[in-house]
């Protein structure tokens, strides 16, 4: 409240400081986000990120809903509160993640937000669990891993992740696809038959992948290693 009330009239908190306050991130160290709809005139102070955004400009008081998204897109009342501080709305905070975070922050405050019921624009027809494989097979190359088989068929299932020669298959779970008694059992029923054929299955959750990344690559490196190496 402190930074929006430095940065003057029409003044909201925005960007990653917005998402932490909304609770789709934790907070982020550094400077507090604030937009102000102007484009000139103001510096930022110390301990303040300032953006200008004559795009805020709004005809009234700010929309009690933290999801208002107006007619027309960006160009209208983008604002709210939480707590009784000013805030962008949940879409336009998302809006503002773009670019300014790494993307797999950006992926896990669209969750946040959807698992909060809130509908985004631009989202229908997203998959959660393709946005966990690619954060997996990024993770693979940067530690310059051998690079795994993604999405094929291995006896009557397909697979996320297969590395034929070490026979190992790696799975990736989402709680949007796996929140059922039936996924569960399904996807048991499917390692027992991965493993009959001979292969070795990991499993690894959205957020073993995002919290844990280290760990989770030393796992899949120490079981592609040759048995007996080092």
């Amino acid at each position: 409240m402190a930074a929006v009330l430095a940065c003057g009239e029409g003044a909201v908190l925005s960007h990653h400081s917005a998402a932490a306050l909304w609770k789709l991130l934790r907070p982020i160290t550094g400077p507090i986000h604030v937009s102000a709809p102007t484009v000139n005139g103001r510096k930022n102070r110390r301990g303040i990120h300032l953006h200008r955004c004559p795009s805020l400009l709004t005809p009234a008081e700010p929309s009690s809903s933290p999801s208002y998204l107006p007619a027309g897109g960006r160009g209208g009342r983008l604002t709210t509160y939480r707590d009784g501080i000013p805030v962008t709305t949940i879409q336009r905070t998302i809006d503002d993640l773009n670019g300014t975070v790494a993307p797999y922050l950006l992926r896990r405050a669209r969750r946040q937000a959807e698992l909060k019921g809130i509908h985004l624009a631009g989202t229908d027809g997203r998959r959660a669990r393709s946005d966990i494989e690619e954060d997996l097979f990024a993770l693979v190359d940067l530690h310059r891993l051998p690079l795994p088989e993604t999405n094929v068929k291995l006896g009557r299932h397909e697979v996320d992740f297969l590395w034929r020669e070490q026979r190992l298959v790696v799975e990736t779970d989402s709680f949007l696809y796996h929140r059922g008694s039936v996924s569960f059992e399904g996807d048991h029923a499917r390692d027992l038959d991965l493993r009959e054929l001979g292969y070795t299955v990991l499993r690894f959750t959205g957020k073993q992948i995002e919290d844990e990344p280290d760990r989770v690559v030393a796992v899949i490196a120490a079981t592609l290693r040759p048995s007996g190496s080092r």
